[in-house]
């Protein structure tokens, strides 16, 4: 997941995925996912911003950012 922004020079990333049931609630495998990538990111310089889950259509979608996790 870094190599493309270790390879572009890029100072942060965003991170963005759906779930096909259309609830955009983050489970706790998407919870642990993301603290990893933080971690990973803190160790190479590279901030992640923002965990973006999508569900039903555009309006239906979930920060982890806006929760607390990052």
């Amino acid at each position: 997941m870094f190599r493309p922004a270790i390879l572009s020079g890029a100072a942060a990333v965003a991170v963005s995925h759906n779930h096909p049931s259309g609830d955009p609630e983050p489970s706790p495998e998407d919870l642990a996912l993301t603290r990893r990538l933080a971690a990973a990111g803190s160790l190479l310089g590279i901030e992640v911003l923002d965990h973006i889950v999508t569900g039903d259509g555009t309006a239906r979608w979930v920060s982890l950012k806006d929760r607390g996790v990052l």
